[in-house]
């Protein structure tokens, strides 16, 4: 028996966790599809969640076909293979290349810790989305024990020990992180500037980073448990774009 079935015992049916971070996130952002809306996924990567072999947190992570039409975007031009995007765009500079007010649902996994000017991305965000178009952020909490741990390591070493942290994490989906709006307060505010209505809150879900030691697991299993929602590891943001009444 492995450490997730031990100490979650729910995953021998199905393969997740109650607190399955990864399900917890996209069942949100699922509940707020419409068939008429055009989604962006900001950061689309190479669409790898295609491999996991839990098919529910696969299907909620697959936005095409829920849409009329999934747009991503990223700075790597190998995300163009995402076959779960209707189209894809290549991001060049810092304006997006995504028309104005066309967006009606943007999802942003993992993306924000990347971002070594969060003013400009929400410019963008605020610019592309529709009034009362929605966000949906996931991205580390930078005051966690995993993302202090993090700081810790020089970028150039990240890969290295993700490999052994996250088994089948893959060298060129690692990304240098700089943590410029990872705090439950700075992106409750940002959000707030940039004319929506706000959810930010702290999660955590299994703790899968401990995953080498079962000693280790345990201790993030408390801290899991008990630990307040500030120093969450994970940080979920829902906002909506107020709608102009003037």
């Amino acid at each position: 028996m492995n450490n997730l079935q031990r100490f979650y015992p729910e995953a021998k049916f199905g393969g997740f966790t109650d607190i399955d971070g990864t399900v917890a996130f996209f069942t949100r952002v699922n509940s707020l599809l419409d068939s008429s809306f055009v989604a962006l996924d900001v950061g689309c990567g190479r669409g790898t969640y295609n491999e996991d072999p839990v098919s529910l947190r696969r299907n909620l992570r697959i936005l095409k076909g829920k849409v009329a039409r999934v747009i991503g975007i990223d700075v790597d031009p190998s995300a163009q293979a995402n076959s779960f995007l209707d189209e894809f765009h290549l991001i060049q500079a810092d304006c997006w290349p995504v028309e104005s007010n066309s967006i009606d649902l943007i999802v942003c996994d993992n993306v924000l810790e990347h971002i070594l000017d969060p003013n400009q991305l929400f410019s963008e965000i605020r610019r592309v989305l529709k009034d009362g178009g929605y966000l949906c952020i996931r991205t580390p909490n930078r005051w966690s024990y995993v993302t202090i741990a993090a700081t810790l390591i020089p970028n150039k070493y990240h890969s290295r020990v993700l490999s052994v942290v996250q088994s089948g994490r893959k060298e060129e989906d690692v990304f240098p992180t700089v943590y410029k709006c990872n705090s439950i307060r700075k992106l409750k505010n940002i959000m707030t500037k940039s004319g929506m209505d706000c959810a930010v809150y702290g999660y955590e879900a299994e703790p899968s980073y401990c995953a080498f030691s079962k000693i280790a697991y345990f201790v993030g299993v408390m801290h899991q448990r008990f630990a307040p929602g500030f120093i969450k590891p994970v940080i979920f943001a829902f906002g909506k774009i107020k709608k102009d009444i003037t």
